[in-house]
């Protein structure tokens, strides 16, 4: 499966950007498709997270109630709309996907795409 990701960019406080994602490969295999973050010297971030069977969906504590993900299994893209935004969302996002497999994890990452909030 590959993955490429969008849609990054600089952005000031309180403002709004959207990224998107699109799956290629063996994409049938895919069960759930999210986004993580990465600030130089701190660990990944989940973000959030979409089940495909059923549409679920899950955020990280840091942006529930101003991102919302959303995804399109027929055209195996993903979105991320993110409101609200402040400088601590700065990082690099990657778009990832779980195909499946046990124990279940997401295997597959795209190269990123960053976004800057600036105060």
């Amino acid at each position: 499966v590959q993955l490429q990701a969008s849609g990054g960019g600089l952005v000031q406080a309180g403002g709004s950007l959207r990224l998107s994602c699109a799956a290629s490969g063996r994409t049938f295999s895919v069960s759930r498709m999210g986004w993580f973050r990465q600030t130089p010297g701190k660990e990944r971030e989940f973000v959030a997270a979409i089940l495909w069977s059923g549409g679920r969906t899950a955020y990280g504590d840091s942006v529930k109630g101003r991102f919302t993900i959303s995804g399109d299994r027929a055209k195996n893209t993903v979105n991320l709309q993110m409101n609200s935004l402040k400088s601590e969302d700065t990082g690099v996002y990657y778009c990832a996907a779980d195909p499946n497999r046990v124990p279940s994890r997401f295997d597959y990452w795209g190269r990123g795409t960053q976004v800057t909030v600036s105060s």
